[in-house]
């Protein structure tokens, strides 16, 4: 259900009185008076010269009118549109992939209600002979994000849990900051990412190797921006939302997933679970790059502490029969799989994700695990990213009113490719070839979005005048953290180390000279951009005053500038 749809239903539901009606709607007078215009285009022209009457002038209707706007935009694609894109689309990923050296590449296409494109392109591992196709397996990263909402809506229509009851009447240990968001936050408003929680919040603990019950049982100490009206694209509190469907249908969330969505819709490939990926004997390794459009598999990705939000992994075949489901609101060949007005609520918009820049721009929407938008024909528009920046890039984008999807999977880091195979795919669709430059225009937001996440010190370039570090027995020693949990400082092989992480699993941080009492390591994981800062304060027993030379016998604290992004990277000597 579109924007369109969803107001007309609830006007014809709502009484007559005027004033409840525009409140009931929320769109005023000014909106109920331009709906006949914005349906404008869809309506038949009237005809001019003097003899036509204006509407409503004589209180006769003209013939030529519709008795009420149009609910939403009639199809202006047909097959035969659809398939001249589709006849460009091998040329389209291969110049993706000629341009980039992506190693390898998954798209699907479905048309009403039929898959007419499904094909792999390269390689499932650079350097290794094995190629891509249809069933290869991926990581799709965070179209685990849409997947998760239909396995949501599936516990909706049978009335598990409604997406507005609070999360912790079926999860009783969720806790965030504030008691009243504890108390109050919903299905719906976890999974629109408007819980508060800031971006990113917990990742950096996922990145180090804690679980998802640690970091769930921690969040409650990141602090809160305002909840229900602010957007925060934040992992783990849609992974909350997804817990507590979960907790209500009484069974763990992968196991969730594959009685009520995979196996009914015949997804064999599809999983929330990492080992399944890693028994996959088709499956496509991620990738970074190494220079010259080269690629390198140098990591692995385990995201099974966000499964519901970045945890699956299919392949493009599986995934283009979730999408012929998504476009049947809810049927799957013939039956009802999800009950649709369910399915629909995931569909509008919740949240604004992307405020207009100026009065004539346009403002941006997330839903329930998707993005909503509307194109420039009024047609709603769904679509989810998935990115690993250890090296998996997905997309999928759906053009519900023309009963048109797709899906792109790629094993190589972001870089803006399978956005860019959606785009000019949907804009051949509509304009016979493509009207943009693509994957000029997606790379460059990807590399906008690297370079905004470099870090404020440049930490390889020490200063020319650094002051000398204290002796190691300054630094040695344990320290705590209530959300990261304990920190040692040792020396190992003379070297001055870190040591940080769940107990049995720590990782270590060599640690170089900065200048005084800072020093550097490299950042790890997902989220890692080189090289952090850890800086000691002097101890308690330094003199007032006194510079880090003349400082206490011991530091009393470390702040770790990376993990300290919300205040909580600080490590205090216990």
């Amino acid at each position: 259900m579109n924007q369109r749809e969803s107001i007309a239903t609830r006007i014809s539901s709502l009484p007559s009185d005027r004033r409840s009606l525009l409140r009931a709607v929320g769109v005023g007078a000014a909106g109920i008076a331009g709906m006949p215009l914005l349906a404008a285009c869809t309506a038949q022209s009237v005809p001019g010269g003097a003899g036509s009457s204006a509407p409503g002038a004589s209180g006769t209707p003209s013939p030529s009118l519709l008795p009420a706007p149009e609910p939403q935009v009639k199809p202006l694609l047909d097959q035969e549109k659809v398939n001249v894109a589709l006849a460009k689309l091998d040329g389209m990923v291969q110049g993706v992939m000629e341009s980039t050296g992506v190693p390898g590449v998954a798209v699907a296409v479905v048309y009403k209600d039929q898959m007419v494109y499904a094909k792999g392109f390269g390689v499932r591992e650079s350097g290794r002979p094995e190629t891509v196709d249809a069933d290869t397996v991926f990581q799709v990263a965070s179209v685990s994000k849409p997947l998760a909402s239909t396995v949501a809506a599936v516990a909706v229509g049978r009335k598990a849990i409604s997406w507005t009851e609070p999360v912790i009447n079926h999860t009783p240990g969720f806790a965030l900051k504030d008691p009243y968001v504890t108390r109050n936050a919903t299905v719906a408003d976890l999974l629109s990412h408007q819980g508060g929680l800031s971006t990113g919040a917990g990742d950096l603990l996922e990145d180090l190797g804690f679980d998802q019950s640690y970091i769930l049982s921690h969040l409650n100490q990141q602090p809160l921006d305002s909840f229900r009206s602010s957007y925060n694209y934040s992992n783990f509190g849609y992974t909350a939302g997804a817990q507590a469907v979960a907790d209500a249908m009484n069974k763990p969330w992968a196991d969730l997933a594959e009685e009520v969505l995979f196996k009914p819709l015949g997804m064999t490939s599809t999983s929330y679970r990492h080992g399944d990926y890693q028994k996959a004997t088709n499956k496509a390794l991620i990738h970074v790059p190494a220079g010259n459009k080269t690629w390198v598999a140098k990591y692995t990705r385990d995201a099974d502490a966000e499964a519901p939000a970045g945890g699956a992994s299919s392949s493009v075949r599986d995934v283009a029969r979730w999408i012929r489901l998504q476009l049947a609101n809810g049927s799957f060949e013939g039956s009802e799989v999800i009950d649709p007005d369910a399915l629909g609520v995931t569909h509008i918009p919740h949240a604004v994700s992307g405020p207009p820049a100026t009065p004539g721009a346009r403002t941006r929407f997330y839903g329930l695990g998707w993005n909503v938008s509307y194109d420039d024909h009024a047609r709603l528009m769904l679509g989810h990213s998935g990115a690993f920046n250890l090296g998996a890039a997905t997309a999928v984008s759906l053009l519900p009113g023309e009963q048109l999807g797709i899906v792109a999977l790629t094993n190589g880091r972001p870089q803006g490719i399978p956005e860019a195979i959606c785009a000019a795919f949907l804009d051949t669709a509509q304009n016979g070839a493509p009207t943009v430059d693509w994957i000029g225009f997606t790379s460059g937001v990807f590399q906008k979005i690297d370079e905004a996440e470099k870090p404020k010190v440049d930490y390889s370039k020490a200063p020319a005048q650094a002051k000398p570090a204290q002796g190691n027995d300054f630094y040695v020693g344990s320290y705590t953290n209530s959300y990261y949990g304990p920190l040692t400082v040792l020396v190992e092989n003379d070297v001055l180390t870190l040591e940080l992480g769940p107990a049995g699993r720590t990782t270590k941080f060599p640690l170089t000279h900065f200048d005084g009492d800072t020093f550097s390591f490299e950042s790890i994981g997902e989220n890692a951009n080189g090289l952090a800062g850890a800086i000691f304060a002097p101890g308690a027993d330094a003199a007032p005053g006194a510079d880090a030379a003349a400082g206490g016998s011991t530091a009393s604290s470390v702040r770790l500038d990376f993990y300290d992004q919300t205040g909580l990277g600080t490590f205090i000597r216990g």
